[in-house]
């Protein structure tokens, strides 16, 4: 096992209290160079005076990552996303269902689609109409994107754990509860094997992100990308495309802008957010590659290895720094008060409170199905010439029904058949609603028991 990742926690957390407390002495220092407008260089030698004093600083153990909170506040941290891997194979009987569901979900018929569902205990999974590479079935929802295969050299399934299902669960106990689904699918020979893991840290601080350039990422990589959407800085991109990679990303313009993980507001206000600030993320992608090359393959060896991993991509692979023009090594270069703080985290403690709650199914929120619903209506009253809202909502279902009847009657359906479908289209990429009847559900799991205690017997 090599030395960045074999090294003992205690070594681990000196070095991450040095760079704790340099973090506190460093941004006095800018704060204080800042205030009185003098060049760079002067800031740089008062990082280097405070290297000198950290050096003779006895480790600590309560060295706090927030030890000046009006310039760095973190607020979570933890696995964003993990990919799994598990060496086994497919029943019989499995393989057969998920061919007949994929050819299903391949139909050209609405009415058709609606039957390529495959639950497992709450999960009611959508069968995807292709795979992916070598493996020929994928099923999802909210929780788990599941690939598998019938190929005895090839993993028996491939699995992607949503990130919102890890800020409910923590890493170990979304596992266990996935090997529960995938057990009732194959036999598993191995534990899991990691494939890909994420590791971030969400914070607040008023640094301007965009107040250096490239040539203070001091780095292994050799792709190094600044961003921005609207005109508004975005953040950075170190490494994209490689076995390890790195983004430092202004997360609530990405919340806005992009994936809507609304979720996270409420677990960043109970750790202190205000509502307001900008939440930056810096995120690690470690790919097999990587974790393999530090003697690193199964989910727990990666899981006890954490402290290692953040300080190997922290100080070995990538560090921002504070040039110095004047020195040409830049090994030497002294690090950003910033990263101090967040290659400091100890991976030992905890990174923050779960979600309380979370759905299997991939609905849309509130926020956008009334957003949307609301902006239809209002069109339609500004069309119709209508101001009071009951009014609108009246005219508004009339039409609609009328509209949508005619639509039924040319399809050859009643209206109540018409409208059952497209509620069952939609809950089938929901994964909110069963389109199979009971009794048909019943046998299949039927047969799935008996297909499991012939495997057991036989194993």
């Amino acid at each position: 096992m090599n030395k960045e990742i074999s090294i003992s926690p205690d070594v681990v957390k000196s070095k991450q209290n040095q760079s704790a407390e340099q973090a506190c002495r460093t941004t006095s220092a800018s704060e204080a160079v800042r205030r009185d407008g003098e060049v760079e260089q002067d800031l740089t030698d008062a990082v280097h005076q405070s290297e000198s004093s950290a050096q003779g600083t006895p480790p600590s153990n309560t060295v706090p990552n927030n030890c000046n909170p009006e310039y760095f506040k973190l607020l979570r941290f933890g696995v964003d996303s993990l990919y799994l891997s598990y060496p086994g194979e497919i029943f019989a009987d499995v393989d057969e269902e998920l061919k007949e569901l994929k050819q299903i979900a391949q139909s050209p018929e609405p009415h058709q689609k609606i039957l390529a569902q495959y639950p497992v205990d709450d999960h009611i999974f959508e069968v995807k109409d292709k795979g992916k590479g070598f493996f020929l079935y994928r099923l999802q929802d909210n929780a788990f994107h599941i690939h598998l295969s019938r190929s005895r050299t090839l993993p028996f399934a491939y699995v992607q754990l949503s990130s919102e299902y890890l800020t409910y669960r923590t890493p170990l106990a979304a596992e266990n509860a996935l090997r529960v689904i995938l057990e009732q699918m194959g036999t598993i020979h191995e534990s899991a094997n990691v494939s890909r893991i994420d590791l971030f840290a969400d914070f607040v601080s008023p640094e301007n992100m965009e107040s250096w350039n490239r040539h203070a990422w001091v780095t292994r990589a050799s792709a190094i990308n600044a961003y921005s959407v609207d005109r508004a800085f975005s953040g950075w991109t170190i490494g994209s495309g490689g076995v390890i990679s790195c983004r430092l990303y202004d997360k609530t313009l990405e919340i806005n802008k992009k994936s809507q993980k609304l979720y996270l507001h409420e677990l960043w206000k109970r750790t202190g957010w205000n509502g307001e600030d900008k939440v930056w993320r810096l995120e690690f992608q470690l790919k097999r590659e990587v974790l393999t090359q530090k003697g690193l393959g199964k989910l727990t060896e990666v899981l006890d290895n954490l402290n290692g991993l953040w300080s190997y991509a922290t100080t070995e692979w990538l560090r921002l720094t504070l040039p110095n023009p004047d020195d040409q090594t830049r090994s030497r270069w002294p690090i950003h008060p910033l990263w101090g703080y967040l290659s400091s985290i100890d991976w030992e403690t905890d990174g923050g409170p779960l979600s309380s709650r979370f759905s299997n199914a991939r609905v849309p929120g509130d926020d956008w199905l009334y957003t949307h619903g609301f902006s239809t209506l209002i069109s339609f009253m500004a069309r119709e010439g209508i101001v009071d809202f009951n009014d609108g909502m009246h005219a508004f279902k009339c039409a609609l029904q009328d509209y949508h009847e005619r639509k039924s009657f040319g399809l050859g359906l009643s209206f109540a058949d018409y409208v059952q479908e497209k509620v069952a289209i939609k809950a089938r990429q929901y994964n909110s609603l069963l389109s199979k009847t009971k009794a048909d559900e019943q046998a299949r799991l039927d047969q799935l028991a008996s297909a499991y205690r012939k495997q057991s017997e036989g194993s």
